[in-house]
């Protein structure tokens, strides 16, 4: 596995130094974020001069740009928000592979107009399911177009919840670009800690050929978010699950600070080189 970083971790808008910050961490790899080129997250457009600019800084600091976030609330309220997202994952996609990644991380959506990372009480809704794989059928043929897969993570406030919400998105959309991230952080949320296990090992078994990458974030018992290391995770058990499922991928860390990056990158090398 290579031990990586969301770049948006680091202060800076240009790649370069985004991108030495990272690697001075001691990570490997990145799930890029077009702030960190001076641009909105979700651009309207990217010119070709800045995604070699992407390029270039990854070759010269001997980082892989695992993935790139595209994440807009694929079920917004707001059509006219949903289509400028939707615009800016259609940018993105045209320079993914000159950014060298083919890998576009999306937001399965929430029925929330102002957070969609906030859970609301509609997305549970047969409706809105409905209305998020219509979106899954636009973005995944721009993804097919540009060779690219796209990376859905179950989130608890999201429609595509869960391991079990996750699968049956893969059940609807066979053969498509659709592959999973996993992070057990989201997995255990609201979970009792004698769970724990069960719960991480039942996504293993339903999503576990499609991972193509997993995040590292941990949670404080109060359920709060903390860095790699520093929760209730058990780390041993989730890597080791990655492993028998065959994954090698990227292992991206987030909800962290830049200061706390470097103990993160060490706590994880040494997990990923345990779990051989």
């Amino acid at each position: 596995m290579q031990i990586g970083v969301f770049a948006k971790t680091f202060a800076g808008s240009d790649p370069m130094t985004v991108l030495m910050a990272s690697r001075k961490a001691g990570f490997d790899c990145v799930q890029y974020n077009m702030a960190c080129s001076g641009l909105d997250a979700l651009p309207n457009e990217i010119q070709a001069e800045e995604a070699m600019q992407v390029s270039n800084a990854a070759k010269a600091t001997g980082t892989t740009i695992a993935a790139i976030s595209a994440t807009y609330n694929m079920t917004d309220p707001d059509s006219g928000r949903r289509r400028a997202g939707r615009h800016a994952f259609n940018a993105i996609a045209a320079h993914a592979s000159m950014m060298g990644s083919r890998i576009l991380t999306v937001c399965s959506g929430s029925m929330d107009a102002n957070d969609k990372w906030r859970r609301h009480s509609m997305n549970d809704d047969p409706a809105s399911w409905n209305d998020m794989c219509r979106e899954f059928e636009i973005i995944c043929t721009i993804a097919d177009t540009h060779s690219l897969m796209i990376g859905v993570e179950p989130e608890p406030a999201n429609i595509v919840s869960s391991a079990r919400r996750a699968a049956d998105l893969l059940s609807q959309f066979p053969g498509s670009p659709i592959r999973i991230i996993l992070d057990p952080a989201n997995l255990i949320e609201g979970i009792a800690p004698a769970r724990h296990e069960c719960i991480i090992d039942t996504a293993f078994e339903r999503l576990g050929t499609m991972i193509v990458m997993a995040h590292a974030k941990d949670r404080f018992a109060d359920g709060s978010v903390a860095p790699a290391g520093e929760g209730v995770v058990d780390w041993s058990h989730f890597l080791g699950g990655l492993a028998a499922c065959g994954f090698d991928g990227p292992l991206i860390a987030h909800g962290l600070t830049a200061n706390a990056a470097p103990a993160v990158a060490n706590f994880l090398a040494a997990q990923v080189g345990r779990t051989g």
